[in-house]
């Protein structure tokens, strides 16, 4: 419960560790061709969020697009929904009715001259929507500088935090040979990890914009960046993109064969990917049972939600390279990998 009731501050700070070990080799090459340490770790983070904000800006109005689009898609699937033949009552349906039956007998009638009072809750307000998605949008920005100051002020002090575990690390040389052990295979999993899953990534991204558009699917390019994106998160994610699919595909063609082929296009691509190339890219590195990692995925979305699910994989290659290079807990990395 603690890391569930501390996600305010947990959470930001593993996505500025991640996020450290994306940009750190980057920030050490332009420091060995001499380009100071706090420039690099500058250049880094711009041209990070340049990125990400200029795509965001390029695909702005098909996002637009769709937001809009979604009242009258949801209008039009609750017509064919009432549409549909009604067919005779079910074992659920007569249990519905049997449980309404049930608790309109067990309700309490008011005594004699007692008039009863019901609560009605409070009517939901554009105002209201407005402030509370104000007050979301603002956290949001203030978690978003919270992370970027964290990560360039890590990036800066590498070499110092470092120097610091191994000093903590014991008397003995082993603990600190240990330390710097642990230091280093975390560093080299997550940066590979890191490195495989962008290139993968992108990858989806690409085919699924590309087989998209050729199927003439509308906002082909939108939808193949946010299958890049979700590819992050296993398994839940191309399950949401295949469901966003269905719903934009069934709106424009209205055939449930066109919404099966778009849906099945996109799960086709992530499933490839995911049992032919990245295990080959990956290799040993986050060798973890599925088991585990579906756990881990599980266990991390309820403290964090969201983020939970983004941090999940990292966080658990760390536990696993931490359990493997500690005596007592190699049992635990053991039980972690395959």
């Amino acid at each position: 419960f603690l890391l569930q009731y501390m996600q305010a501050i947990f959470a930001p700070l593993a996505i500025g560790m991640l996020l450290f070990y994306a940009l750190d080799p980057a920030v050490d090459a332009m420091e060995r061709i001499r380009v100071p340490r706090w420039i690099g770790a500058a250049l880094a983070l711009g041209l990070t969020m340049g990125t990400i904000l200029g795509g965001a800006y390029a695909l702005q109005d098909e996002a637009l697009t769709v937001i809009n689009e979604l009242p009258s898609g949801a209008r039009r699937i609750a017509a064919l929904v009432e549409r549909r033949p009604r067919s005779a009552p079910g074992p659920l349906d007569k249990v519905e009715q049997a449980a309404a039956a049930l608790a309109r007998t067990d309700a309490p009638r008011p005594a004699p001259g007692v008039v009863r009072v019901q609560v009605e809750e409070p009517r939901i307000t554009a105002t209201g929507l407005l402030w509370s998605g104000s007050m979301g949008a603002v956290s949001a920005v203030n978690q978003l500088i919270m992370i970027l100051f964290l990560t360039y002020f890590v990036l800066l002090s590498d070499k110092l935090y470092r120097r610091k575990f191994v000093e903590l690390a014991g008397p003995t040389l082993s603990q600190k040979k240990v330390t710097i052990e642990i230091i280093d295979d975390i560093a080299s999993q997550i940066g590979r990890f890191l490195l495989v899953q962008i290139f993968t990534s992108a990858l989806v991204g690409v085919a699924t914009w590309a087989v998209l558009a050729y199927i003439g699917l509308e906002q082909a390019a939108l939808w193949g960046l946010l299958a890049g994106v979700f590819n992050s998160i296993p398994y839940y994610g191309p399950l949401i993109v295949s469901g966003g699919l269905s719903f934009v595909a069934f709106l424009q063609f209205g055939t449930v064969y066109m919404t099966l082929t778009v849906a099945g296009v996109s799960l086709a691509i992530t499933s490839l990917e995911g049992w032919l190339l990245t295990p080959t890219l990956m290799g040993k590195v986050a060798s973890m049972n599925r088991v585990a990692v579906f756990v881990g995925l599980l266990f991390w979305s309820w403290a964090w939600g969201v983020w939970g699910l983004l941090l999940a994989v990292p966080m658990m290659m760390s536990i696993k390279v931490l359990c493997d290079h500690v005596e007592d807990l190699k049992p635990i990395g053991r039980f972690l990998g395959e």
